[in-house]
């Protein structure tokens, strides 16, 4: 994931900001938990990208992905829309225990902008329905220039997704957040339509960390600079994931990005080592055929 990459990431602040006073009141609504659900992934299984993860004569990239990981963040399905055939295949090759979280179609969120989206709409549900009990959350990605302007779109198509579907939405324009009142007019309908925030953590863009929760779970989208802070940055997020679980927090979703993304694997089961030790989960800690480190 290039977006918010920067040329300086040593003079970045990746401070985590404090949460919005908001996140609090919508966890306290939940029952606490002592071990929430945790599903960590990248955003790819293919060799290409995920150079030195795959053992030598690994022969199905999917099949070995799913004895790693419990979970893919599904970009794929952003730019086309797939035949049952071939989505039924994925959930053929992969565990019982594992989840996918395919982005939504460009044509709904780039073409039409939630606008006359129905077909589109339609066809990527059809598609994606294939995975049966493993479509665990999609995920809508505005584009960058999807502004205020444009709100009222936002509740009838919330409305319009399928019941027993939960999505998350990931808003990029700048507006969005620096508003407050946008800002509260944003997250009063995420709310009302239990839809999740999706929280960006990116070296160009730090105003994604919005830390405001609309619902049980955290969506986050990290994306490593290839930098020795990518660790640290890392911890950083067990500490707050970890007050999150203690106010009421039922569900982490993390799918780790890099520029390069050979380096995902390596990060992930770096987070996932720490998120054990911390949250009680039991997450396999995925192996490196090519162990390293980063830096």
């Amino acid at each position: 994931m290039k977006f918010g990459k920067v040329d300086n990431p040593g003079e970045i602040d990746f401070t985590l900001p404090p949460d919005h006073p908001d996140t609090k009141k919508v966890l306290s609504g939940f029952k606490k938990r002592k071990v929430p659900n945790l599903y960590v992934g990248c955003a790819k299984w293919n060799r290409a990208d995920l150079k030195g993860f795959y053992p030598r004569g690994t022969k199905d990239e999917l099949t070995y992905y799913g004895t790693q990981f419990n979970s893919i963040e599904l970009n794929a399905t952003f730019y086309r829309v797939f035949s049952p055939d071939v989505v039924q295949g994925w959930y053929d090759k992969t565990p019982d225990n594992f989840r996918f979280f395919p982005k939504v179609f460009q044509g709904v969120s780039h073409w039409k902008r939630l606008n006359d989206y129905e077909a589109y709409l339609n066809e990527y549900i059809l598609s994606v329905s294939n995975l049966k009990e493993k479509l665990q959350m999609p995920f809508l990605q505005m584009h960058n220039n999807f502004a205020p302007k444009s709100i009222d779109r936002l509740f009838p198509f919330f409305e319009s997704i399928p019941k027993d579907i939960d999505l998350a939405v990931e808003f990029r324009h700048t507006d969005w957040f620096n508003d407050t009142g946008i800002a509260d007019e944003l997250y009063a309908i995420l709310d009302k339509t239990n839809t999740t925030n999706v929280i960006v953590d990116t070296a160009g863009r730090r105003d994604l960390l919005h830390m405001r929760m609309t619902s049980d779970t955290a969506f986050i989208r990290y994306n490593g600079a290839n930098h020795e802070s990518d660790y640290t940055r890392l911890d950083d997020w067990v500490d707050r994931l970890e007050e999150w679980i203690a106010q009421g927090l039922q569900n982490i979703y993390f799918f780790v990005h890099q520029n390069h993304e050979k380096a995902s694997p390596l990060l992930s089961a770096h987070f996932i080592k720490k998120a054990n030790e911390r949250f009680g989960t039991s997450l396999h800690i995925p192996t490196i055929d090519k162990p390293n480190t980063l830096f």
